[in-house]
């Protein structure tokens, strides 16, 4: 196990991972953080250098000050190998069963091998599995406006946290309201506002570079705003060279339907798993 700190090494990482897209996204995105500020400050774990089988990027450990908030304490791994990276995740220097925390990929067998981790350990795993959706170019449909006279664009702060928070399906708690506030600080988004300044629609950005929690208020429903919402942040991540990616339920057809017909997304044949692993005791 090996930690890559030289910024040579972490540049030439970075190159390698863009060559391998789409399937290298997750990781690719926090390289990407990691080599321009690093402001969750990551670091990325492999298995070996320069040839690997196994990625893995995580918070510093200091960063993570509970060990209940698997939200900040966010992983993602790419590999080529996957009993190499059974071997890697089984490794107490690398992951930290005893705390709770998250891990995103993109490949095939990452669910499998890692509940049988959690059984092992008797930790509680609850998954979540989204169809992964890639924008080519994001510069094509992002209008430099939105025209509406009942609302404008924004900017996120932290005190709209609170309801984010509320509105996010895995959220509602303290250490998710810490997470998103930490988001809406550091990280591209975009939002939606009406004329006495409220939050209408959102879209924030993560650590590893994805676009998540796309949601607009109910009442304003109907009016497009999450799809011009959603092209703003598509064109605040596109110009920073980030790629402009996400993931919806499979189940969620009209929202496919207006990322693909409105927003000009294209599916890409991956399932993105985030697995949240808690400790029983």
């Amino acid at each position: 196990m090996l930690i890559l700190s030289c910024s040579s090494k972490l540049q030439l990482l970075e190159n390698m991972l863009r060559r391998n897209l789409p399937k290298t996204l997750p990781v690719y995105g926090a390289v990407m953080h990691i080599n321009r500020g690093n402001p969750a400050q990551h670091e990325v774990v492999v298995d070996s250098w320069p040839e690997f089988k196994v990625i893995l990027t995580r918070p510093h450990m200091e960063v993570v000050k509970d060990h209940r908030d698997k939200y900040t304490n966010l992983h993602a791994a790419f590999y080529w190998d996957i009993d190499a990276c059974q071997a890697l995740l089984e490794n107490t220097e690398v992951i930290d069963w005893g705390r709770a925390f998250q891990l995103q990929g993109l490949q095939d067998g990452l669910f499998e091998v890692t509940r049988g981790m959690a059984e092992t350990r008797h930790v509680k795993l609850k998954p979540y599995f989204y169809q992964a959706m890639l924008h080519p170019d994001p510069s094509i449909y992002c209008p430099s406006r939105f025209k509406s006279d009942l609302f404008h664009f924004g900017t996120l702060n932290s005190s709209h946290a609170a309801l984010l928070n509320e509105t996010w399906s895995v959220g509602g708690n303290d250490w998710s309201l810490h997470y998103l506030d930490s988001l809406i600080r550091y990280f591209p988004s975009a939002c939606l506002l009406n004329k006495e300044g409220q939050l209408v629609s959102w879209t924030v950005s993560d650590p590893v570079a994805c676009l998540k929690h796309s949601y607009t208020l109910p009442q304003y429903r109907g009016q497009r705003c999450n799809v011009a919402v959603g092209l703003e942040a598509a064109k605040k991540m596109h110009a920073k060279g980030f790629p402009v990616y996400g993931g919806v339920l499979h189940e969620n057809k009209s929202a496919k339907r207006a990322l693909l017909e409105r927003q000009g997304y294209c599916i890409l044949p991956f399932t993105q798993s985030i697995l949240f692993f808690t400790p029983r005791c």
